[in-house]
């Protein structure tokens, strides 16, 4: 399992560095969604990650709020 949740914090953080600068910064929380879910991926397990990870991006719509929401376990 260590060697998949690797591999999806590494595409993440490849995602951040390669792609999201080109998209710019349309953030509406902080932390942003890579970040939570690179958190919950640290420390739960896979499908909470994913579970959690989705679940904000839903949240982030035009009508959705914004500003600061950490990580809830």
């Amino acid at each position: 399992m260590n060697i998949i949740r690797n591999f999806f914090i590494k595409s993440i953080q490849l995602y951040k560095i390669c792609i999201s600068p080109w998209i710019g910064n349309n953030c509406r929380y902080i932390p942003t969604c890579s970040d939570y879910m690179i958190f919950f991926l640290k420390k739960d397990n896979i499908f909470k990650a994913f579970f959690m990870g989705f679940k904000r991006i839903i949240q982030c719509n035009p009508w959705g709020n914004s500003g600061f929401d950490p990580p809830i376990t």
